[in-house]
């Protein structure tokens, strides 16, 4: 005789199939969770990381920037102090040339001329004074742009007038006053 299971053999098996399924598909979940748990974890402590750098980088870039602006003062202070320091010897440097330029007035006044005023105007000078002749006019700026303080006399005007009791004539010439020479010191000397 034919035995007839009638046990329901099949939705055991599907009911086997679908716990199974249902396992490994909660296994799936459960592992895909706890890698997005670690992912996440790494990121989170990869971005506090480079957030920590950041502030570190930022704290130095402000130290920097005030170490930047420290120097610019102290180049600023420098730069003031270098011309000041120009300025001195400048000053040094042209104590005496206004003795020296008196002192080629005289050297180069000829006699028979007499200087009745000096203008001085940047590196111009104007002279007004008497001669007792043109030809001594004429002497008188052959000196002076010969002279070491002055160059390229021009003669402005020449009149003859009588001071006292006497022809005379007077004149108004202008030169230029040639720079001071360079001292002998070098260019990058410090003293």
């Amino acid at each position: 005789m034919i035995r007839v299971n009638l046990l329901p053999h099949r939705e055991q098996k599907k009911a086997a199939h679908r716990l199974r399924f249902q396992l490994l598909l909660g296994a799936a979940v459960l592992v895909s969770l706890v890698l997005l748990t670690i992912g996440y974890m790494v990121l989170q402590h990869q971005i506090s990381e480079q957030e920590a750098r950041n502030h570190v980088l930022q704290a130095e870039i402000g130290k920097l920037d005030r170490q930047i602006k420290d120097i610019g003062k102290l180049k600023k202070q420098r730069d003031d102090l270098l011309a000041r320091k120009q300025l001195v010897e400048r000053l040094q440097e042209g104590r005496n040339s206004a003795v020296h330029l008196f002192d080629q007035l005289v050297r180069q006044t000829p006699d028979g001329v007499y200087l009745r005023s000096f203008k001085q105007i940047g590196n111009q000078a104007t002279l007004t004074g008497y001669a007792q002749s043109g030809a001594r006019v004429s002497s008188y700026m052959r000196q002076l742009g010969q002279s070491e303080t002055f160059d390229a006399p021009v003669l402005v005007e020449v009149s003859s007038i009588i001071v006292n009791n006497q022809r005379v004539s007077a004149f108004t010439l202008n030169a230029t006053m040639k720079q001071s020479l360079p001292s002998n010191k070098p260019a990058g000397a410090t003293p």
